[in-house]
């Protein structure tokens, strides 16, 4: 009778098992090593080394991030700045000995150190007639080539072949104005020490203040100021210059007296072309007889007493 295989599973084929291996077991796969990921490069792939890849251009900083830029420095106080210029020496040479008492004459050195101090002695030398000017009657020399050249033209010259006075020059042919004396300000150790380097006098005692400038080479010592600077524009100089003083010079402040060591100069000897603050202890040689009484010079110059006299000036013409 014959065996119908209807309704039995179908067994499916056995693997055949390797060589050396238990029958019944199946071997396990060797494990294979994963594949590394290469980096993908832009564009086809060439034979030869691989191209270079392009640097990455650094981003701008956004405009919120970006840092501010650094505030200027303050200008330090030694470096002048404010400084005169040309226009304020081009005047008279009158008005302009009388317009730099008060402003304050600067010198730098080397080093950056500054020294100076405020003008409070001038005299002024017109030219022409006057016979105590080195340009007196148009004499022109090597010497005193800066009396005519433009105003705020520095002339220097030297007095016994050992000092030096400084000038400026001013409007009109060969007239400048000689500065007499300053009241130190800046630099005044420094100042000490040169002038009493030119000191002989052996145990001398050690200068005062208003001593270290109280005469035109006096300062010229201070300031240490020689030939050098003749013929330099006092308005553009990067060693020397007038800065604006502290304070406002009324007419009634300014002593106007004869010039000194001009006895060979005539009638030009007592002309009253020196000029001085009065009241100020750095004048070389102070003349009380030309001085205003001091009460009159305080009353003038106190604010209160200003006002009460422009109120009764005011009361007066209302009455009339």
């Amino acid at each position: 009778m014959a065996v119908t295989t209807l309704g039995k599973r179908k067994r499916s084929p056995q693997l055949q098992e390797p060589e050396g291996c238990p029958p019944g077991l199946q071997p396990r796969p060797e494990p294979q090593p994963e594949p590394r990921a290469l980096p993908r490069l832009p564009g086809p792939s060439l034979p030869g080394p691989s191209p270079r890849l392009p640097r990455p251009r650094p981003r701008p900083p956004s405009p919120r991030l970006s840092p501010r830029p650094p505030s200027p420095s303050p200008r330090p106080p030694s470096l002048p700045s404010p400084r005169l210029s040309a226009a304020f020496f081009s005047r008279p040479c009158v008005p302009l000995a009388k317009a730099m008492l008060g402003q304050l004459l600067v010198r730098r050195f080397a080093d950056g150190s500054q020294a100076g101090g405020r003008i409070v002695e001038t005299e002024a030398y017109l030219g022409g007639e006057d016979q105590a000017s080195h340009s007196c009657g148009g004499r022109r020399t090597q010497r005193n080539a800066a009396m005519y050249m433009e105003p705020g033209t520095m002339y220097v010259y030297q007095i016994y072949g050992l000092y030096y006075c400084l000038n400026v020059s001013s409007r009109g042919a060969g007239a400048a104005v000689l500065i007499r004396g300053l009241e130190p300000l800046r630099g005044l150790e420094a100042m000490r020490q040169r002038r009493s380097a030119r000191r002989t006098a052996s145990g001398s005692k050690a200068l005062k203040d208003q001593e270290l400038c109280n005469g035109p080479a006096k300062l010229c010592q201070a300031l240490q100021v020689t030939k050098d600077f003749d013929r330099r524009d006092l308005a553009t100089d990067s060693e020397a210059w007038l800065e604006p003083g502290p304070q406002d010079i009324t007419e009634g402040d300014i002593v106007s007296t004869s010039r000194i060591g001009v006895g060979y100069a005539g009638e030009w000897t007592a002309k009253p072309l020196r000029f001085y603050l009065q009241g100020n202890k750095c004048v070389s040689v102070v003349v009380k007889k030309s001085e205003r009484p001091k009460a009159v010079v305080e009353q003038e110059n106190d604010p209160s007493s200003r006002q009460n006299t422009l109120g009764k000036l005011a009361a007066r013409f209302a009455r009339t």
